[in-house]
């Protein structure tokens, strides 16, 4: 029996995701299910670049603004679990599943399964998360080398993860990521186009698309900022655009800095999207410099029909 279609738009961000699913749900009675960590959030519409009301309202939109910035237990894992109810109800409707997003761990777990980490014992979790990022990349070097020469050193959040697992378990991340389970990639027919467009492109795009942000986005921010029970470490409030947009809500920078600082924080999140996208997904995802839409909507339909 044939598998199930599963159509998945990826790359860095502001490469053009979220409109071409939007084009190829119209086209093709899909069902749009976000895979980006930040859009799952209802605080950030703007900040994260989600999808307008308007455009949410042209085609069935899942797992964008869901979840509330205090619930900070948001995981991968349960992105996951949700996207695999949302595929197989699109399914079941005769839709076409849509995955767009750029959060590659989000994308690993529903494909690949997740690991069996037992849980991490409080204590050193605690320990952990309170040491600075270099300290705790120096740490994960010495006890585990290679888990750290496979991370940036300024990731806190991966960084602290691996260090937790390794200190709490006496085993690798890496090892336990090896024997995962509860994937659907055997289970569906997979269609996947990574978007990696022009640098030159992508980093005139950010810059364009920050300075809008900052404009339309202070009162998200300043709304966030405002719930006290949203802590700093809380990961809605370590978005990309946050702070900037803060700093300039306190007085400390202007617009055009904010926007700057802004730009520059998402063009380095992008370089190492990019990256990752290049080298990392299977080679059956196919990889595309093009930018019209038309055109990308023909390369999926390609792929739809193999």
């Amino acid at each position: 029996m044939a598998l199930p279609k599963v159509a998945l738009i990826t790359g860095p961000t502001a490469s053009g995701k979220s409109g071409l699913a939007l084009a190829l749900a119209e086209a093709r009675g899909g069902v749009v299910i976000n895979a980006d960590s930040a859009q799952v959030y209802r605080d950030l519409r703007v900040v994260s670049a989600r999808p307008s009301i308007e455009e949410e309202a042209r085609a069935p939109h899942r797992l964008f603004g869901h979840i509330d910035g205090a619930d900070s237990g948001y995981s991968a894992p349960r992105w996951a679990a949700e996207a695999r109810v949302e595929i197989d109800a699109a399914h079941a409707a005769g839709r076409l599943p849509i995955l767009v997003g750029g959060t590659g761990l989000y994308l690993r777990t529903l494909i690949d399964g997740i690991a069996p980490v037992p849980e991490i014992d409080p204590a050193i979790r605690a320990e952990v998360r309170a040491l600075p990022v270099a300290e705790a990349y120096a740490r994960l070097s010495a006890c585990d080398p290679v888990m750290a020469g496979a991370l940036n050193p300024a990731d806190t959040t991966r960084i602290s993860r691996a260090l937790e697992v390794v200190r709490s378990t006496g085993r690798s991340i890496a090892d336990w990521r090896a024997d995962t389970h509860g994937g659907i990639g055997d289970r569906i027919d997979l269609a996947a186009l990574v978007l990696l467009p022009d640098r030159a492109w992508l980093k005139a795009r950010i810059n364009t698309r920050f300075a809008t942000m900052v404009r339309d986005g202070a009162d998200e921010v300043a709304a966030l900022l405002a719930r006290p029970e949203i802590p700093d470490s809380a990961p809605v409030r370590r978005a990309i655009g946050v702070s900037e947009i803060a700093a300039m809500l306190r007085g400390d920078i202007d617009a055009a800095a904010a926007a700057a600082a802004g730009a520059t924080a998402t063009r380095q999140y992008a370089k190492r999207q990019y990256t990752w996208f290049r080298n990392q997904p299977p080679p059956g995802w196919i990889r595309t410099q093009e930018t019209e839409t038309s055109e990308q909507i023909g390369q999926l339909a390609t792929l739809l029909q193999q």
